[in-house]
């Protein structure tokens, strides 16, 4: 799918910032979420961890790793479950100059778990999450400016789509603050949770959650209401592996990354 909008998706956007105040850097840490089953992609990569199902010759992860270093990333915190021994051994061997940790989780704990867990570990007051079975060509200066701007609790990155069912649209007001979340249906056109965010840990951790829950169930949609989750589109490349269809549409689109 290849759809193009305008970035003023909503009115008032205000994506042309003044520049970041020099207490307010742009976010240098990403937690990288790779522990999932990835049950659906199952019948195509039958053996892996998700996030190093092979795209175009290379473990799809470091699509992730190269592009967000290249946006300014310095330190990556994997968070990993299943068969993490294989992420580990991988990044190893191949990113052994990369400054990055890993944080196991020993039964699963949800997404909402695995950052709670990850962020416990982090020196960083401001960080990004990303998905490691997803690339989102986000702009970090941009994203990091306005999550500073507006002192958010959690800036979601959204993707404006075209004719689509596999995602729900998150709605944002002229301010940028997360009005609603709507279930996924048919939409003609809407803005989807690329699954991108910055992230303040402080503000996250004192919710005190249990150990397992859903990033997007229990935190996102419980706590949006409160006006501390805004929402900055973002229109630029994307793709979620998470399926056989858009893994083998992801085998041609990123081969031109070579």
């Amino acid at each position: 799918m290849n759809n193009k909008s305008d970035n003023n998706y909503f009115p008032g956007s205000p994506l042309a910032t003044s520049g970041i105040p020099e207490r307010d850097a742009p976010i240098k840490e990403a937690i990288i979420l790779a522990g999932g089953f990835g049950t659906r992609l199952r019948s195509a990569v039958p053996d892996l961890p998700k996030c190093m199902a092979p795209v175009a010759g290379k473990p799809f992860i470091s699509y992730v790793i190269d592009y967000y270093s290249l946006q300014g990333i310095e330190k990556f915190v994997f968070s990993l479950g299943f068969k993490h021994e294989q992420v580990e051994n991988y990044l190893n061997d191949n990113y052994y100059t990369l400054n990055m940790e890993y944080v196991i989780e020993e039964d699963p704990l949800g997404t909402g778990g695995a950052v709670q867990l990850a962020c416990s570990n982090s020196k960083e007051k401001n960080v990004l999450v990303l998905n490691g079975d997803t690339i989102f060509k986000i702009n970090l200066g941009e994203v990091s400016a306005i999550h500073y701007e507006k002192k958010a609790e959690c800036t979601l990155c959204l993707k404006p789509m075209l004719n689509f069912d596999r995602y729900g649209v998150v709605e944002i007001n002229e301010h940028l603050v997360v009005q609603k979340f709507l279930e996924k249906k048919f939409y003609e056109k809407g803005t989807i949770n690329g699954g991108v965010y910055a992230l303040n840990v402080p503000a996250f951790l004192e919710k005190k959650f249990p150990p397992k829950f859903s990033f997007e169930k229990d935190y996102l949609e419980r706590y949006y209401a409160g006006g501390k989750l805004i929402g900055i589109i973002q229109d630029s490349y994307f793709i979620d592996i998470g399926i056989p269809e858009d893994f083998s549409r992801a085998q041609e689109e990123l081969a031109a990354w070579h």
